[in-house]
């Protein structure tokens, strides 16, 4: 395991450029295997999980060459089905929770999808029920081998759309239902459907490759089937979660960034809701400007005078991949907040490592931790602590940072999964890290 190594305290300032999106990376490179035309996709991110999945579709058989810096064709006209029965593809399934997305453009093209069970962050149960029930109200056939933790569904007639109520706004359930029902005979109407950037962004691609989708930006999708789609060219989003990631780090460092080209109209309430714990966020063309804080920032209360709550929600409520991130900045702030995960039990079991650090913290229950903030009248203390996820991981390097001393970080590959040369950029803008193998 990598580890890093982070001499805190220090001012940091200058620009930074966020990465593509990884949650859209994922969905846009399955999307690529229904078509056996070329499809041109740019802003890739250089990613660990991203990486994976290439190397999966490789392995698939896909066509793949990178043409410039994130930016790859694909051309999926010559599939080896053979490699999703073999051993290597339980090992480099089972290696990627995104890897279920390539059930749904197997199933819609092919009539059959095979997956293992998926792995990635252990935050939690992510049950799979959302994916495997639209296909079958697709009209596809659903198996799982218990023993060898392996999914399939098969649709030898092919698939007939219909109406659907999802029983959860699942944002990879919504996309692999979408990418199935794009190719099915007839009229699909997703209902409760996800309605992410990152899934506005597929659909706007499939339909770019002559799918017939209707309502994109709503929970109300509407799809009309077509028998063949064909190649595109398309531009992934600036990834909203890292944005996020970079403005908690000026602001629990008192630091000077400029985050450049963050296509503001897709942030939907991440400024709102920064701007809560006392955050300036300001908006220069399409990039964000955060002042250093040299007064520190006051949580805002609610209308009544109660304590300010932070919850994650399905979009356009707060995604839940930056809670984490909220909770470190609360450490430092002046006033309280209440912290509540309402969709992964596990997600803020780091905690006791910021406990450690110094920070007042009280764990109510798996899903909810009040912060009592120090306004920065005691800094964090340097500590020895361990990756468990990748947005716990980039908080602990955030909280790293503003720390007093140097800090280690162990199983690093964690903050690699979803965050695109992270020392060099870092310390691009003055950040004492450095990576140790």
């Amino acid at each position: 395991m990598g580890t890093f190594q982070i001499e805190g305290g220090h001012r940091l300032s200058g620009e930074i450029q966020p990465q593509g999106a990884k949650n859209e990376a994922l969905q846009i490179l399955c999307a690529v295997l229904l078509t056996g035309d070329t499809v041109t996709i740019h802003n890739i991110p250089n990613i660990l999980d991203v990486n994976k999945l290439i190397s999966l579709l490789r392995n698939l058989g896909v066509k793949v060459e990178n043409i410039g810096k994130g930016s790859y064709t694909f051309k999926s006209d010559a599939l080896d089905m053979d490699y999703l029965n073999s051993e290597q593809f339980k090992i480099d399934g089972g290696g990627l929770r995104g890897s279920i997305m390539i059930v749904g453009p197997m199933l819609g093209r092919f009539g059959k999808g095979f997956i293992p069970k998926p792995g990635g962050d252990k935050i939690g149960r992510r049950r799979l029920d959302t994916h495997f029930e639209g296909f079958m109200k697709l009209g596809a056939d659903f198996r799982y081998n218990k023993e060898e933790r392996f999914y399939g569904v098969e649709a030898p007639n092919g698939l007939k759309g219909d109406f659907m109520l999802l029983e959860e706004a699942s944002v990879t359930g919504t996309a692999n239902i979408v990418m199935a029902a794009v190719l099915a005979k007839g009229t699909t109407t997703i209902y409760n459907a996800a309605c992410e950037p990152y899934l506005q962004q597929l659909c706007k691609m499939l339909n770019s490759m002559g799918a017939n989708i209707s309502g994109v930006g709503s929970n109300l999708l509407t799809i009309e089937g077509v028998e063949k789609l064909g190649g595109c060219e398309h531009t992934i989003l600036p990834d909203m979660v890292e944005i996020g990631s970079w403005i908690g780090l000026a602001a629990m460092t008192k630091s000077d960034i400029t985050i450049k080209n963050v296509n503001w109209g897709m942030l939907g309430i991440i400024p709102t809701t920064f701007r809560k714990l006392g955050i300036t966020v300001e908006k220069k063309g399409d990039d964000i400007h955060i002042p250093a804080h040299e007064d520190g920032y006051e949580v805002q209360s609610f209308i009544d005078g109660s304590i300010m709550n932070i919850s994650d929600a399905p979009w356009p409520g707060f995604t839940p991949d930056l809670l984490s991130i909220m909770l470190v900045v609360a450490t430092q702030a002046r006033g309280s907040v209440l912290i509540h995960q309402k969709m992964f039990e596990s997600r803020l079991f780091f905690v006791d490592k910021l406990i450690d650090m110094g920070a007042k913290i009280i764990l109510c229950d798996p899903h909810r931790a009040t912060v009592i903030g120090h306004d920065f009248k005691s800094q964090l203390k340097a500590t020895t602590m361990t990756s468990p996820d990748i947005r716990a991981g980039i908080s602990l390097l955030i909280a790293a940072l503003s720390a007093k001393g140097t800090s280690t970080i162990h199983n690093i590959e964690q903050i690699d999964r979803g965050y695109e040369h992270i020392v060099e950029r870092l310390q691009g803008i003055g950040a004492k890290i450095t990576r140790l193998d």
